[in-house]
């Protein structure tokens, strides 16, 4: 019973970041429908994404993800990008570190 209940607390919190992260990856992709006002917002964005992004996932994933998704709101043409999404996708099943 234990047992269930401790994978059932996994899958919400697993199914909780990846609809956060899709969402963050939303608004930072939001920008591209502002020309010209959205590159400007992106210098905003970008210190937030990368502190939200450090602080959903622990460690160096987070500290990692947090790097690399401030640098890719930061600069031009590089939103495109669902890095919040691709560090979930990271963290789930391709890392290898014990949850």
């Amino acid at each position: 019973m234990i047992e269930q209940v401790q994978i059932k607390v996994a899958s919400d919190k697993k199914q909780k970041q990846l609809l956060l992260s899709i969402l963050f990856d939303v608004i930072g992709m939001t920008t591209y429908a502002l020309p010209f006002i959205g590159e400007f917002a992106d210098i905003a964005w970008a210190p937030i994404s990368g502190f939200i992004l450090a602080r959903m996932y622990k460690g160096t994933v987070g500290t990692v993800g947090g790097i690399i998704s401030f640098l890719e709101e930061l600069f031009p043409l590089t939103d495109i990008l669902p890095t919040f999404t691709l560090t979930w996708i990271y963290t789930y099943y391709f890392s290898n570190e014990k949850k």
